[in-house]
């Protein structure tokens, strides 16, 4: 598993960084699939996004950015986590539910 560290300003380049990221991973053309994303809430709270690249062959690649620890974790359609991001610096999850 790879562990890299990353800043990220604002909404927009957390899809786009986790987006390309998925690709990247899995030799996939940036753009080419859909890409969808949705709040997770604990607690009555949003903790974090959970991302989903929808692949070929009905293949869904994941990430889940986890506000707490402030990190991103990419699994791969086997269910194995394929890399740790830690952020540096984020955007607001309440910006999200604008």
């Amino acid at each position: 598993m790879t562990v890299s560290c990353m800043p990220v300003d604002n909404l927009t380049d957390l899809r786009q960084y986790v987006h390309e990221t998925i690709c990247h991973h899995n030799e996939l053309e940036p753009g080419a699939f859909h890409f969808t994303e949705r709040i997770l809430v604990r607690n009555g709270h949003p903790c974090g996004i959970f991302f989903c690249l929808h692949g070929p062959r009905s293949v869904k690649l994941t990430a889940i950015w986890e506000v707490e620890r402030n990190t991103i974790l990419f699994y791969g359609s086997d269910g194995q986590k394929q890399q740790k991001t830690q952020l540096t610096t984020a955007p607001e999850l309440a910006m999200a539910l604008a």
